[in-house]
C-alpha cells in the first residue's frame, strides 16, 4: 500500500488546498510528485542540495544524470543563469511556458548535485497551472525530474506515481492526465547554433524556425558532464521487452512473432496504420497516425501493458519526418538492451 498523501485537484478549493500543501512541504526541503503538461515530476527545491539529494534516492536515479530546473517567470530563470544568451531569450520568448528545457550556463545558486556536476542547467517554465502555482508559491525554482523508479517507465497520471514512488515518497498530486505525455524538448544554447539535446513534441524545425539559425545535429555536446536528462542509451523502459518492428501484413507479422519465445497471450502489439486483424494475441491497439496523440498515450499504454503482464510489446514503427523524433527517440531507449552490471 501506498504512504504517500494523494491530494486530488478537481475543484477551485481542492486545487488551492493541495497547492499549499505541496509548497508547505517542499519549503521544508522534502519532496513531492506534483502534474505537469509533460509527465509527472518529482519535485525539490533547487537550491536546497540536501533536498535534490532525496530525488535522487528516490528515485535511484544514477548521480551523473542531471536535472531539469522548473521556473515561473522570467526573473527566475536568469537568477539560476550565469548568462543569457540571446538563442535563449529567443526561444524561451517562443514556446514558454510550455515543453521546452532550455540548456544555459548555470549560476553560482544552482549547486553541483542539480547539474550533475556540470557548467551548464537546463531550464523550462512549465505551462500546467499547478506546477507554475507550486512554484510562485514556494518562490524558488523546482527540480524535477519524472516521478519514477530511475529508466522505468515516465508516469503520466497521479496512478503511475503510486504504482512506482507510492512507498518511497511522502506526497502525490493528482491532476489527472498529463497533456503532452512526453519529456520536454531540450536545448542547448550556450552556441551559435541551437542543439538537439532531447528531442521531444517540439521539433527542430520548429526550433531553427524560433531561433533564426539553423539548428546543429543531435546528441550530447562533447565530453565531459551530461547537459541533460534522456541521454543514457537504455530509459524510458517497460517491465516487457519492447520491438519496433515494419510489417507488410498479417502473416508477415505473425512469422515475426512465431521466431520470438513467447506465448502469445503475453505479447501486446500497437499499431498506428498496419493494424493486425486475426492474430491471437493479448491485445491489438490503435493509435492514430498523429504524433501528439501518440505521444500523449504512449507511456499510459506501455504502463498498462506492464499492469496486464505482458511479457513482448511490439510496436509499428512509426513514420518518417522530424515531427515524430520524440517519440522515436523513447522508443530507441525504452528498446535497447539492459545494461549488465558488474556482480
Amino acid at each position: 500500500m501506498p504512504t504517500a498523501d494523494i491530494l486530488p485537484t478537481h475543484t477551485p478549493a481542492l486545487f488551492h488546498s493541495a497547492v499549499l500543501q505541496a509548497a508547505q512541504l517542499l519549503r521544508s526541503g522534502r519532496i513531492a510528485a506534483i502534474p505537469s503538461e509533460t509527465v509527472y515530476g518529482l519535485a525539490a527545491n533547487a537550491f536546497s542540495p540536501e533536498a535534490v539529494a532525496a530525488i535522487y534516492r528516490a528515485k535511484g536515479r544514477p548521480p551523473g544524470n542531471p536535472l531539469i530546473v522548473h521556473v515561473a517567470t522570467a526573473a527566475m530563470a536568469r537568477e539560476c543563469a550565469s548568462e543569457w544568451p540571446v538563442l535563449a531569450e529567443r526561444l524561451a520568448g517562443h514556446f514558454w511556458p510550455g515543453p521546452l528545457t532550455l540548456v544555459v550556463p548555470r549560476s553560482s545558486r544552482i549547486p553541483d548535485i542539480v547539474a550533475a556536476g556540470g557548467r551548464t542547467v537546463g531550464l523550462r517554465w512549465p505551462s500546467h497551472a499547478f506546477f507554475q502555482s507550486v512554484i510562485k508559491e514556494c518562490g524558488f525554482p523546482l527540480a524535477a525530474p519524472s516521478a519514477n523508479p530511475s529508466d522505468q517507465l515516465s508516469p503520466t497520471t497521479a496512478e503511475h506515481v503510486i504504482a512506482g514512488l507510492g512507498e518511497r515518497i511522502p506526497l502525490i498530486v493528482d491532476a489527472g492526465a498529463c497533456a503532452v505525455g512526453i519529456e520536454s524538448t531540450v536545448v542547448d544554447v550556450t552556441g551559435h547554433h541551437p542543439r538537439v539535446l532531447r528531442p521531444g513534441i517540439i521539433s527542430a524545425e520548429q526550433i531553427a524556425e524560433a531561433a533564426g539559425v539553423s539548428v546543429n545535429g543531435s546528441g550530447s555536446h562533447g565530453e565531459g558532464p551530461l547537459r541533460s536528462p534522456g541521454q543514457l542509451s537504455r530509459h524510458y523502459s517497460p517491465k516487457a521487452r519492447l520491438e519496433v518492428w515494419s510489417w507488410q501484413d498479417d502473416e508477415a507479422l505473425a512469422a515475426m512473432l512465431e521466431r520470438q519465445a513467447f506465448a502469445p497471450e503475453r505479447i501486446f502489439v500497437l499499431a498506428h496504420s498496419r493494424v493486425p486483424r486475426d492474430l491471437p494475441l493479448a491485445q491489438i491497439s490503435f493509435i492514430p497516425d498523429d504524433p501528439e496523440a501518440f505521444a500523449r498515450a504512449l507511456y499510459g499504454y506501455l504502463h498498462d501493458c506492464d499492469h496486464r503482464g505482458a511479457a513482448l510489446v511490439v510496436i509499428e514503427s512509426l513514420p518518417p519526418g522530424s515531427a515524430w523524433d520524440g517519440v522515436r527517440d523513447r522508443l530507441q531507449r525504452a528498446a535497447a538492451p539492459a545494461v549488465q552490471r558488474p556482480q
